[in-house]
């Protein structure tokens, strides 16, 4: 079928390829985890006390990192036109107090936006050049013991299914293949063990060129954070539920609460 063509529609053909497939992945994983997190159907005897609406029993840890976040068709992530309205102002994300010399900035103040930043610089690290042993090993630079594995981590699904279509192996080489995620929006989902837990989530632009061809789509990623005293990591516990993915400031993105990212990053 594509015979006929220049060897620069083969490749953009191709490069199409590879990202729709790894995202067809991530969309069939969020639907996955979607109905296995569904909120819980709250039931009693007549006259029994329920639960004030919006709280979960158990665990309030565990109850807001599993609840699922908004479901968008995979076709949102895709570049479109930006919304006039926003879900609140940019979130100020603070400088790091470690940079020089670190593969992945650290030492982030102990706020929310502190938690949100941390995630920002490990995902940006992590997905640079399009290699899932990268994003294992940033992840592992930062994950507590207990917490969960990386193989169930979004972002590391998106970039096997990626090399997965490419025909490309974890770990190899691809002459002309250049990846990197470029964080423009986050959001704090919630906060619980008085701000020493923060389940956070970036939203940004996942660009592929191969070739010289170039195509982008809009990626998110949620994690759990917790704060040791010196620094925010991957905290032990449940996954946090699967990010919406939408290409950055579009309705979709609005909708499902992402912001604008300023400061230093």
């Amino acid at each position: 079928m594509t015979g006929n063509l220049d060897p620069r529609m083969q490749a953009r053909i191709r490069l199409l390829a590879m990202v729709f497939v790894a995202l067809a992945a991530i969309a069939a994983f969020v639907v996955i985890a979607h109905n296995r997190t569904a909120p819980v159907t709250l039931s009693g005897p007549p006259g029994a006390a329920l639960p004030n609406p919006g709280q979960l029993p158990g665990d309030p840890e565990t109850a807001l990192a599993t609840r699922p976040m908004t479901w968008l068709p995979a076709e949102a992530a895709q570049p479109h036109p930006q919304s006039p309205r926003t879900a609140g102002p940019p979130i100020v994300l603070p400088p790091p107090s470690q940079r020089a010399g670190r593969w992945i900035p650290d030492s982030f103040p102990p706020t929310a936006e502190g938690a949100l930043a941390q995630l920002a610089a490990l995902n940006q690290a992590g997905l640079s050049g399009g290699d899932p042993e990268t994003y294992d090993r940033a992840y592992a630079q930062l994950a507590l013991q207990g917490a969960p594995s990386v193989a169930e981590a979004g972002l590391h699904v998106l970039l096997r299914e990626f090399r997965k279509a490419a025909g490309v192996a974890a770990g190899e080489i691809t002459d002309g293949l250049t990846v990197r995620y470029e964080v423009t929006h986050g959001l704090i989902k919630g906060t619980a063990d008085q701000g020493h837990y923060v389940v956070a989530c970036t939203l940004g632009q996942f660009s592929v060129d191969y070739q010289g061809q170039g195509t982008s789509v809009g990626v998110g990623d949620c994690q759990a954070l917790r704060w040791t005293g010196s620094s925010w990591r991957i905290s032990p516990g449940p996954r946090a539920a699967y990010a919406s993915s939408a290409w950055p400031g579009t309705d979709e993105s609005v909708d499902a609460g992402y912001r604008a990212l300023g400061g230093a990053r």
